[in-house]
């Protein structure tokens, strides 16, 4: 087994720019949307594509560009894609109009879907040996998990002082620096049996995964209606038309037949029970931290960075712990630990002792358990994948995180939304308006914006009662995060059990 030196290990922080980056790059919008609105004066729905696409895009080619990079070579791609990261975040800075911002976005989310996957790659190719690749994978998680934590932060300090391109701009020196660094330390590696990407498979990829994250996205936020409905259709159609595809293809862009296998198809889908949780949480606490307890934009976000913390130290733990313990044993841990987060969520009133300390801890149990699944859920499947099929295996996993996010933001959003629409009926006082109640009723945000046209003392009713619905709201949501994660434990303990001797888990066909 090749001995892991300093260059690996530096070579690795190299790495974690564009990972860095492109996490980022997911959230780094949420504070310049007035800013780009004032400027550009988008209609609604290219405000919604604005924020949306880069995400949408993303999910739809992790696929084919980790397939391509197993062709033509993982560096390669990576500095190709960091090239087009930095032109179209040069487009994005300067675009004169909402479409071309649009277009800009899209074609960053093109250029994101070859770093991630890349990156995976090149981290299997660099650390053979398993214990230092496990080392290596925390720090990737840990780094994947604080980007979108992050992104919000710098943007709101960026805001503070600059105008509101800064917040793309700041992608050009990361980009500039990997392409000086990458030749002289990453490794070029590709498959030795270099595969034929099938075209007409990438398209249909694109063309499921697009509009299901869409359809549920769409679907969580507005309620239901029959367009993103018909649009979520059409995408679960073309799904399983694809996974038709890949049964007949000799090269298929994913091995449908290896995720039958209990231990490679249990992890992806616990990596995605894991992703499903997380954005969940985030979802939940940045709404109590601004709409509950009406914290400035930026300082929610400066508190918002706190669980990292335990982020940072949970990932390498997992990785310490994994082979002492037994890998199924520890991420079972960390589903008991992001449950056990959920329970302390379940505790915080506003009323009773610092909401906000109690707020913060919960979400960075949820956190640190989570990401420790998610380190050595990306090592295993990396691990029993052969060489050649790298890339493409890391496409697998991200697209796996990808639609494990925008499911959690969705399902779970919907129970946050019923059950606030429950609690705010019985909680607003009588003999409101009908455009003051049918508002507040529906939202937290609806609420403060109806509370205006109210005297002061009537208003002030209004807040309070949909902050306590909220915070009910909060507790039904993670009553039922934490059921999903306590089975989420069992389920590992299950599917990723140790097969017996001579019996291995493989991506081959």
């Amino acid at each position: 087994m090749p001995t892991t030196t300093r260059r690996e290990w530096i070579a690795l922080g190299v790495l974690c720019l564009p990972l860095l980056v492109v996490s980022m790059d997911v959230s780094v919008l949420f504070f310049a949307a007035p800013f780009i609105a004032a400027d550009l004066h988008p209609s609604a729905v290219q405000q919604l594509w604005i924020f949306d696409i880069y995400g949408f895009v993303l999910a739809g080619l992790l696929l084919t560009m980790g397939a391509l990079g197993d062709r033509i070579g993982r560096r390669r791609l990576l500095m190709i894609g960091a090239v087009g990261f930095a032109l179209s975040s040069l487009l994005a800075a300067f675009a004169p109009t909402a479409g071309l911002l649009i277009l800009a976005r899209a074609v960053l989310g093109i250029a994101g879907s070859t770093l991630m996957p890349s990156t995976l790659a090149l981290i299997r190719t660099m650390f053979p040996d398993p214990a230092q690749r496990i080392k290596a994978m925390s720090i990737w998680s840990a780094v994947m998990a604080s980007g979108v934590t992050v992104g919000p932060v710098i943007s709101g300090l960026l805001l503070d002082s600059y105008f509101w391109g800064s917040v793309f701009l700041i992608n050009i020196p990361a980009m500039a620096l990997l392409l000086i660094i990458a030749p002289a330390l990453l490794p070029e590696s590709c498959s030795a049996r270099p595969a034929p990407v099938d075209w007409l498979s990438s398209l249909m990829a694109l063309a499921s995964i697009l509009p299901v994250t869409y359809g549920v996205k769409s679907l969580a936020e507005n309620g239901w209606a029959t367009r993103p409905a018909l649009i979520l259709a059409t995408g679960l159609v073309v799904a399983v038309a694809f996974t038709a595809r890949q049964l007949r293809l000799d090269h298929p862009l994913i091995d449908v037949r290896a995720l039958r296998q209990r231990l490679v198809g249990g992890s992806v889908l616990i990596n995605l029970i894991g992703t499903f949780a997380l954005m969940a949480s985030s979802v939940v606490i940045t709404q109590f931290l601004q709409s509950v307890l009406g914290l400035d934009p930026l300082i929610a976000a400066l508190w918002s960075v706190l669980p990292a913390v335990g982020v940072g130290a949970a990932a390498p733990l997992a990785a310490h712990l994994s082979p002492v313990l037994g890998r199924p044993r520890v991420m079972a841990g960390g589903f008991v630990l992001g449950a056990t987060g959920f329970g302390v969520l379940i505790g915080v009133r506003l009323d009773g002792f610092m909401p906000l300390a109690v707020a913060l801890i919960g979400a960075g149990l949820v956190a640190a358990g989570i990401v420790s699944v998610m380190t050595l859920v990306a090592d295993y499947v990396l691990g029993v994948a052969p060489a050649d099929r790298a890339g493409a295996v890391g496409g697998l996993i991200e697209t796996s995180s990808e639609l494990g996010g925008a499911l959690g933001i969705a399902l779970l959003g919907s129970v946050l939304a019923a059950a606030y629409k429950g609690a705010a009926t019985t909680l607003l006082p009588a003999g409101l308006p009908t455009g003051v109640s049918g508002p507040a009723s529906q939202t937290i945000a609806g609420a403060s914006a109806a509370a205006q046209s109210l005297p002061a003392g009537a208003a002030h009713q209004v807040v309070h009662a949909s902050r306590a619905a909220f915070v009910t709201a909060m507790h039904t949501t993670s009553v039922v995060a934490a059921v999903i994660l306590a089975i989420a434990a069992v389920l590992t303990l299950v599917l990723l059990r140790v097969p017996a001797p001579g019996r291995h888990a493989s991506l081959n066909h």
